[in-house]
């Protein structure tokens, strides 16, 4: 882990000593092309934006994927609806994809569904000025869908994906997986095992940065049981600490002595304590019963875990499980983990491809592109396929204010991306 921790630290905020080079006259021919299909790809943007799709919408994350569809038929691409289970309920996949042995074989990879479900007050697009939009999951992420497809679009209409094997991956659950991964990703992973190379298109952080690696992500449960009793008997040898004070204990402990590894981070995100406690996991709402003259017989916490290896994640369990052994007087408790999206890794193939996108964009003039500090970011789909590809992710488009009725996408960014994007792409088929 030590030898991942030092390469991580040795990309963040790297540069390559690499010179911009003439383009050719067919990259050429690709930038005029995406400069004239610019405000096409802007009104699609607007249009798909404008349908609901949050997670637990399955219709309208299908609907949007009906949208993306019809254009990927229209361009070449064999399609096709991946259904989930439907007791899962999510609405399933999108899959496009070109076949050929010409190359880098490549996954690109977005998701159709937001964080902004049907009773949002959130829900349409909107102007604010000339180059910015308010847009619920604009930034986050259609406007890096819309950056795939047109980038897509442009090649083929230059007739440059004879012979190229593509992938395009559009998860419908992204912002909430379903359940169990073993099914929700299952077609993803397989994709990626016929692939060299994986693009994700999440929220870019910055127009000259680029992500090489990310953090996975663990839930994990903590649960408490104390004994019920007068209050007038807390801490005597017979009534003890309560649920309450033993959970304390535990998230303290976790606090002084987990705490403080580089890129580890957990965070307990709701909390209940009392004589009786109800939690509703589909809806993240609970509701407890207690009185102050009465001990807490139980308490419940449930968190989250970050980290950027398998070694970290399992080390901090382990240290987790530990502190919850070594329970109070008249208590006792068990904690419970969950995963749900594994880490990214630095490494040296995820690297390389950030070379090679840095080139693209001095090539483009578009200045140097550095990694982004991978504790900066969140999980994403990418990291389910990272032990079978080199990734690199980040390249969606540009805005603000992700998850919140702020969110913006700036509109002046996606015709430079789509660049970016269709000469990336086009160097890596024809490598």
């Amino acid at each position: 882990m030590k030898k991942l921790f030092i390469l991580s630290i040795a990309v963040l905020g790297s540069s390559f000593s690499l010179c911009a080079q003439k383009l050719s006259k067919i990259e050429k021919k690709i930038l005029t092309s995406i400069k004239q299909n610019n405000s096409e790809a802007i009104s699609f943007l607007e249009k798909v934006v404008n349908i609901n799709s949050g997670t637990l919408n399955p219709k309208g994350v299908k609907e949007v994927g009906v949208e993306f569809r019809s254009v990927f038929d229209a361009i070449g691409f064999d399609t096709k609806w991946i259904e989930m289970p439907s007791d899962m309920n999510r609405a399933g996949h999108l899959f496009a994809e070109t076949t050929g042995k010409k190359g880098k074989k490549l996954l690109l990879i977005g998701h159709l569904d937001t964080v902004f479900e049907e009773d949002s007050p959130f829900q349409k697009f909107e102007m604010v000025n000339d180059s910015i939009a308010h847009a619920p999951g604009g930034n986050d992420m259609k406007g890096g869908n819309v950056i795939v497809l047109y980038a897509l679009k442009t090649l083929y209409e230059n007739k440059l994906l004879q012979d190229a094997q593509i992938i395009v991956a559009f998860t419908g659950d992204e912002e909430s997986t379903g359940k169990p991964l073993k099914i929700s990703r299952k077609d993803l992973i397989e994709t990626a095992k016929r692939s060299d190379i994986a693009l994700g298109f999440e929220t870019s952080t910055g127009f000259n940065y680029a992500t090489v690696a990310r953090r996975g992500a663990s839930g994990w449960t903590v649960e408490v049981d104390g004994k019920r009793a007068h209050s007038s008997g807390i801490f005597s040898e017979r009534t003890g600490a309560g649920a309450i004070f033993e959970m304390s204990r535990i998230l303290n402990q976790f606090y002084t002595e987990v705490k403080g590894e580089e890129l580890l981070t957990f965070n307990p995100g709701t909390l209940l304590g009392g004589t009786f406690v109800n939690f509703d996991k589909a809806t993240s709402k609970g509701d407890v019963f207690g009185k102050s003259n009465v001990v807490a017989q139980k308490a419940v916490v449930y968190g989250g875990l970050r980290f950027i290896s398998e070694e970290q994640k399992e080390n901090a369990r382990a240290k987790m499980r530990e502190i919850v052994q070594n329970n109070l007087p008249q208590t006792s408790a068990k904690i419970t983990f969950t995963d749900s999206y594994p880490s990214m890794a630095p490494t040296e193939g995820n690297i390389g491809l950030l070379n090679t996108l840095n080139q693209v964009s001095l090539d483009l003039r578009q200045g140097e592109v550095i990694a982004y500090n991978p504790g900066k970011r969140g999980a994403a789909d990418v990291s389910f396929v990272a032990e079978y590809v080199d990734c690199l992710d980040g390249l969606g488009s540009m805005g603000t204010g992700a998850h919140t009725p702020q969110e913006t996408v700036n509109l002046n960014t996606i015709e430079e991306l789509t660049k970016r994007t269709a000469i990336l792409i086009y160097r890596l088929i024809n490598e």
